[in-house]
């Protein structure tokens, strides 16, 4: 376990506005044990497959995952990987993400930096349960991570955009941390914009603007350009992500009482809405669901 130095810790009010957020959405998340066994029950999958699909039910999960596997595979085929996850919450994307990298170099470490301790404490209880040592939890802010510069080859963020309050620091910390060369990958879900649009006042209602922080895509492309990264290449996934909600929004209605045991009656209200909202903005083009990828400039 890496323990941040003192001062690194993010600021703390978005750390209380992000826990409770979370905590409301996905409380049996935090009583992990009782809930992994309900989930095994419902999927009748004991991997992280199974897992991750209910775990991420606001995000794109393993169906998102599986491309950022891809393209990671794509660029590095052989290589064995030191991989961080920004914003990694419970864990489940980068455990995922550490069995679907086996094939090929594979991963030599990978560790998940999330703002929020309560967070951390379940993702370190859910790794040392599965007997993982190559996954390292570090409890910081995205903006500020105790690791030395080039240290990583590979940063992922799997949905969690929308909670950086200051994305620029956090794709410059991204630049940081990669080696010259490295490959930034993300997946923009509810995080981003076309120039002069933004969510509807409907969005917002699920989405607290405290929680959430839209960036338009020229200010993006922006951020990136300015951090260092080169070779920026964004793929549109809004009708790969209209269909994936849908379905996600289907099992909820069809196995709502399932999915209300695991979670809860009221936070499974809450997903269904927040994914109904999503997919609208999605058909509106008021946000882009993208996938991007960028490598760290070569060293001169």
């Amino acid at each position: 376990m890496v323990t941040p130095a003192p001062g690194r810790h993010g600021d703390a009010e978005q750390t209380r506005v992000q826990h409770r957020y979370h905590r409301e959405l996905f409380p049996a998340l935090h009583d992990w044990e009782r809930t992994e066994a309900a989930i095994v029950e419902f999927t009748g999958e004991t991997g992280p497959k199974g897992l991750l699909g209910l775990d991420q039910m606001g995000h794109f999960g393993p169906q998102g995952c599986d491309l950022v596997t891809g393209l990671v595979r794509d660029t590095f085929p052989d290589d064995r990987l030191t991989l961080g996850e920004l914003g990694s919450g419970f864990g489940g994307a980068l455990r995922y993400l550490a069995d679907a990298l086996t094939t090929g170099g594979g991963v030599a470490r990978m560790y998940g930096i999330d703002l929020v301790p309560e967070h951390c404490a379940v993702s370190r209880r859910i790794t040392a349960a599965q007997g993982r040592c190559e996954v390292t939890e570090i409890c910081a802010d995205a903006s500020d991570v105790p690791l030395p510069a080039g240290a990583l080859d590979v940063i992922v963020v799997t949905g969690s955009m929308p909670h950086f309050p200051q994305p620029g620091a956090v794709l410059r910390e991204a630049a940081r941390l990669l080696r010259p060369g490295g490959l930034l990958v993300v997946t923009e879900e509810v995080s981003l914009a076309p120039p002069g649009r933004g969510p509807s006042a409907a969005f917002h209602e699920v989405h607290p603007p405290d929680v959430f922080f839209v960036t338009p895509l020229p200010d993006r492309l922006r951020q990136l350009r300015e951090a260092g990264f080169t070779g920026v290449v964004r793929r549109d996934l809004r009708e790969w992500a209209v269909a994936l909600l849908a379905d996600r929004l289907k099992v909820v209605r069809l196995f709502h009482g399932s999915v209300a045991g695991i979670y809860g009656a009221e936070p499974v209200d809450l997903i269904r809405r927040t994914l109904t909202t999503a997919r609208e903005e999605y058909l509106a083009g008021r946000l882009l669901p993208s996938l991007f990828t960028a490598r760290r400039a070569e060293a001169a």
